[in-house]
């Protein structure tokens, strides 16, 4: 099945974030497959038409608690940040377009340090008001526990509901599964993840990492015997290309536990057949991957339903 859901590039400034220049030449570049979404994000309604123009069907719109990191992420307050939400998405959802909304810096903000679940709450309830289908909160320079998100998530679930959240933590701290984990015990099932944890926000400071890496989630999930729909060896072929490509260190420990041994003999989440082999290359892999195991029993996630996982990595 793959991934549900791929955030495809961010039609923000060129002048502040470099990286992103050339987002309609990558739109064009991507071929959408029927039944999976590609959201891009925007932060005003220039980059909606932007974003639009490209052939964009989904958008993600941001609001920030933290003063400091909206006035050098957005160019604006908070308050402005949820105001400027609302604007784009309303235009969107005019043009029948999805939207989604995050939060970003939910658990803390690399400026004004951890931020208050009841503000960020606010911003969640303001996201959903304003026609988001789906809230993500941002963990965005990593530095949650599981008892922060915890807190968050005790005080923003009587306000939005769990199907309607996501969470998005990267692993600075090294505490993202951790945190992944404690949202799902309490039903949010939609998970944000990058291959080979790369990506990362150019505001949150010196040191903060990109989001927790696919394949870490993955094979995570696999253990517990939740259904992802997205393939551990698969995610790990696309994590080896991509550092490869790029001459990045892969941050995926999963990743690259597997590409020196294998999987751990006796696993819940045991290797099907076809799997790539330590030292097999990932084209080869990838060739052979293309067929689904003949017999692969259904993992539900409990007791919340199937879960959608893999977005790009912006907040």
């Amino acid at each position: 099945m793959g991934a549900s859901s791929v955030e495809t590039t961010s039609f923000v400034s060129a002048r502040a974030v470099p990286q992103m220049a050339d987002c309609e030449a990558v739109m064009a570049g991507v071929e959408q497959r029927e039944g999976t979404d590609y959201p891009v994000l925007v932060l005003n309604l220039k980059g909606f038409e932007r974003a639009k123009a490209a052939g964009a069907r989904s958008i993600a719109v941001m609001a920030v608690p933290s003063v400091t990191f909206a006035r050098k992420n957005n160019n604006c307050t908070p308050a402005e940040t949820v105001e400027r939400a609302a604007t784009v998405a309303a235009a969107a959802n005019a043009a029948g377009m999805r939207v989604r909304g995050y939060v970003s810096c939910a658990l803390g903000c690399p400026f004004e340090g951890a931020m208050e679940p009841a503000a960020v709450a606010d911003l969640a309830e303001g996201l959903q008001a304003a026609g988001c289908h789906e809230v993500c909160l941002a963990d965005t320079i990593g530095t949650g526990t599981p008892g922060s998100m915890r807190a968050l998530l005790l005080e923003v679930l009587p306000r939005v509901p769990p199907d309607q959240l996501a969470v998005h933590c990267h692993d600075t701290y090294g505490q993202a599964l951790a945190n992944i984990y404690e949202a799902l015990q309490h039903g949010v099932s939609v998970i944000d993840s990058s291959v080979a944890g790369l990506g990362g926000c150019p505001f949150a400071g010196p040191g903060a990492s990109g989001n927790v890496a696919t394949e870490d989630v993955v094979y995570m999930l696999d253990g517990l015997g939740i259904e992802s729909g997205v393939s551990f060896e698969q995610a790990v072929d696309a994590g080896e290309f991509i550092v490869q490509a790029l001459g990045r260190h892969n941050s995926s420990r999963a990743a690259v536990a597997f590409q020196r041994r294998g999987r751990p003999s006796g696993s819940a989440a045991a290797s099907r057949p076809g799997g790539r082999l330590p030292g097999e290359s990932w084209k080869q892999a990838a060739d052979e991957l293309s067929e689904p195991p003949a017999e692969a029993p259904p993992r539900r996630l409990f007791p919340y339903g199937p879960l959608s996982s893999v977005r790009g990595d912006a907040v």
